[in-house]
């Protein structure tokens, strides 16, 4: 059961860190060969992030059949931990209000997509 979880787990990280480096590689494209600087795409930045982590927390608990707000929950922390590490251990920056409350939303969206995807994902044995 408990192997079931941490896999479903990995699934939902693997997803969410792959969509995340292929948004950052189209907007990294925008703003290279267009005229658009950071400050107009930052909405755009805010909901790609917000539906990434809904689609991590929706498979992550498809995949786990079970829990899938514990899931959505384990699986937008586990994210939000380890952007707080990597910009800790290699900025030596802490998180501000302002990306608490971002992360915060994150969570809460991983969350949402764990409980849409326990249902959809189908039934446990």
């Amino acid at each position: 059961m408990m192997k079931n979880r941490i896999t479903a787990l990995a699934y939902g990280w693997g997803t969410i860190f792959t969509m995340m480096i292929l948004c950052s590689l189209i907007l990294a494209l925008l703003l290279k060969f267009t005229s658009m600087t950071e400050s107009t795409l930052q909405w755009a930045t805010l909901i790609l992030g917000l539906l990434t982590l809904f689609i991590g927390g929706f498979i992550s608990a498809a995949k786990g059949k079970e829990k899938g707000w514990m899931l959505g929950i384990l699986t937008g922390l586990g994210f939000s931990i380890i952007v707080l590490l990597f910009q800790y251990l290699g900025f030596q920056k802490g998180m501000g209000m302002t990306q608490l409350f971002y992360h915060g939303g994150y969570i809460l969206m991983a969350l949402l997509g764990g409980m849409i995807g326990v249902n959809v994902g189908g039934k446990s044995n």
